[in-house]
């Protein structure tokens, strides 16, 4: 069945035994394939394709001025009312019943983003209905311009559709223009032409052929495979990371090696729908191969690193690690480096190597239990032994301090001024700070040696003056010198 996106205008002329002053429609007949040579691509000529243009604005301008046009215009306007009155009355029920499954966030966007678009779809079915309608009781061209406002609608419902369903917008808006304009061309019936066109802009090296229409093709379809094998990754990662019985290093490397394989199969699925032979890369592989063994030696390294990093589970992503200056817990593993946050907030990101090749400090290796300790000293009047079952009592209290290993206090000197302590605990989360539960603890020793009457020593400084010192100093005579530097008798 000929449906209306395959009746473009330049093709419409009018039928024998058709009512006069009618739109046109399909001619029954025009020349089969079998009528004429098949050629690769056919000629564009400019001048045939205004001339085209021209006569198919006047064949519109002509059938605008019949009465059956207008009634299909009245037919749209009243589908278009019909819609928008069924959309209002649909949609705050529906939106009510959507409004329940905000836990899933993904299966509440799939539905919003239809639901938003009510009226312009069911203003494409209402089209649709009445074109149809109008072709069982009457002659096909009294519902072509219907069936050509339903194409418009539908062909606008579904690139807006996709295009809100693209996340990145810079690929969502070329993506809506560009299909609006291919959907244009093919409503007026200047696609082939247009396509023609595009072939025709081209160059040859020896037997390869490269033309703008094939470049345009390889970029579009590029872009929508490696947009496919995102997704698909990403829904693997994510399905990886609910698994608990897998590893999060083996979740990271199984899910970059699936991303790896879906790009690698997009992109030579390209290569050969644009027509290269994939053998013509055997030399172009070899250098590429070469200059990564020379001139990308750090790449190459970061990547090999990566690799051996996932596979060892040396780090992994929630691991609170101290690499130099920097002690924070990571975030995540990529190809080339390693994301790290620190409790100040801020992302570092660290090469692969350096976990490799520099020493590393991963306080959630093993265990994710951390030991802390403090130093303090207390005068010698205090008893140790209160002040240890003070100090391992007053630690206890504080939140993030775990029961077991208990808290320990221990004697480690005897001072100028007073009897020295180390406190040591235990904590079980890291990657919240290390600092500010020390700092809880010296709070929570202050609080405990205040109210027990212990005294945490100071040093003191005494100043003594001597008897005389109110008394002011005699003045110093100075002394003279004669002309030939001789000194004189200091004169009282």
């Amino acid at each position: 069945m000929t449906t209306f996106a395959q009746l473009p205008l330049k093709q419409l002329q009018p039928v024998q035994g058709q009512p006069a002053g009618d739109a046109p429609t399909a001619t029954s007949g025009q020349n089969t394939p079998t009528d004429q040579p098949a050629v690769e691509a056919p000629e564009f000529s400019l001048d045939e394709t205004i001339t085209e243009l021209t006569g198919t604005a006047l064949t519109l301008i002509k059938g605008l001025a019949s009465t059956w046009t207008l009634v299909q215009i009245g037919v749209v306007l009243l589908c278009y009312v019909a819609a928008r009155v069924v959309s209002n009355a649909l949609t705050p029920a529906l939106e009510e019943r959507v409004r329940r499954i905000e836990s899933q966030p993904q299966l509440l966007r799939v539905l919003v983003i239809p639901l938003r678009r009510l009226t312009w779809i069911l203003f494409a079915l209402s089209l649709w209905l009445a074109a149809y309608v109008l072709r069982e009781v009457t002659w096909p061209s009294r519902s072509y311009y219907i069936g050509i406002a339903a194409t418009i609608v539908i062909v606008g419902v579904v690139i807006s559709l996709i295009s809100r369903f693209i996340r990145n917008r810079s690929l969502a808006t070329p993506f809506f223009y560009a299909a609006w304009a291919v959907a244009a061309l093919h409503i007026v019936g200047l696609l082939d032409e247009t396509l023609a066109a595009l072939d025709a802009i081209a160059f040859s090296i020896g037997s390869f052929r490269l033309s703008l229409l094939a470049v345009i093709k390889a970029v579009l379809l590029l872009t929508v495979l490696a947009w496919v094998a995102t997704i698909v990754g990403n829904f693997v990662e994510r399905r990886l990371r609910q698994n608990e019985d897998i590893a999060p290093a083996l979740q990271v490397l199984i899910a970059k090696f699936v991303k790896f394989t879906l790009l690698t199969i997009a992109v030579l699925a390209t290569i050969s729908a644009v027509g290269i032979d994939l053998t013509a890369l055997t030399i172009f592989s070899g250098a590429l191969g070469l200059g990564i063994g020379f001139g990308l030696q750090k790449v190459a390294s970061n990547l090999i690193s990566g690799i051996i990093i996932l596979s060892d589970r040396s780090i992994k992503p929630g691991d609170v690690i101290s690499l130099g200056d920097t002690f924070g817990w990571i975030n995540s593993l990529k190809s080339r480096y390693v994301s790290v946050i620190t409790r100040d907030g801020v992302e570092y990101l660290i090469p692969n190597e350096s976990f490799v090749s520099e020493q590393v400090v991963n306080w959630s290796y093993s265990t994710r239990n951390v030991r802390l300790e403090i130093k303090f000293g207390v005068s010698y009047e205090a008893d140790p032994h209160v002040v240890r079952k003070l100090a391992t009592d007053a630690v206890t209290q504080i939140e993030r301090v775990i029961e077991r290993p208990a808290p320990v206090c221990h004697v480690v000197g005897f001072g100028d001024s007073s009897v020295d302590f180390v406190l040591r605990f235990w904590i079980r989360d890291p990657k919240n700070g290390l600092t500010n539960v020390r700092g809880q603890a010296f709070l929570a020793l202050w609080d405990a040696f205040k109210a027990n009457g212990i005294d945490i020593p100071y040093p003191h400084r005494q100043l003594i003056f001597p008897k005389d010192a109110g008394e002011p100093a005699p003045k110093a005579t100075p002394k003279r010198t004669t002309r030939r530097g001789r000194k004189r008798k200091t004169v009282a």
